[in-house]
């Protein structure tokens, strides 16, 4: 054994309904990314991570309930992987938006930045997840 060891690259945190969750999960990512040594596209991950942490607050946690957010890689090289689950209902998708609406482009930017995107089921509620090469 030669004495060096490495963080485990699998990372998860529940947070609770609140406006505060959004940039304590961006902040548990941009971490994650320091002890990783992941540089490359790190704002695009983290912007990522507010999108998919706000949409679970606005549209997938019913009051008294959180979400969870795991944080993998597949090795060192692997490609990095966000999940949000929730338990709310629905099925996340990109809407049709106008020039003066306000919001609903937050799944439009995460489909933008990240390499993949997807909704999976989960027993109650739903995982959204991105990945980045």
């Amino acid at each position: 054994m030669n004495g060096t060891t490495h963080a485990p690259y699998l990372r998860e945190r529940f947070y609770r309904r609140d406006r505060r969750s959004v940039p304590a999960a961006r902040e548990f990512v941009r971490q994650a990314l320091v002890d990783w040594g992941i540089e490359d596209r790190a704002d695009d991950v983290l912007l990522c991570v507010s999108e998919l942490a706000t949409n679970a607050l606005l549209h997938g946690v019913p009051p008294g309930r959180g979400f969870k957010l795991f944080l993998s890689r597949d090795g060192v090289a692997g490609p990095l992987r966000i999940e949000v689950h929730d338990s709310g209902d629905g099925c996340p998708r990109i809407p049709d938006t106008e020039a003066g609406d306000e919001g609903g482009r937050g799944l439009l930017l995460v489909e933008a930045l990240a390499d993949k995107w997807g909704v999976g089921e989960r027993d109650p509620g739903k995982v959204v997840w991105c990945e980045f090469g």
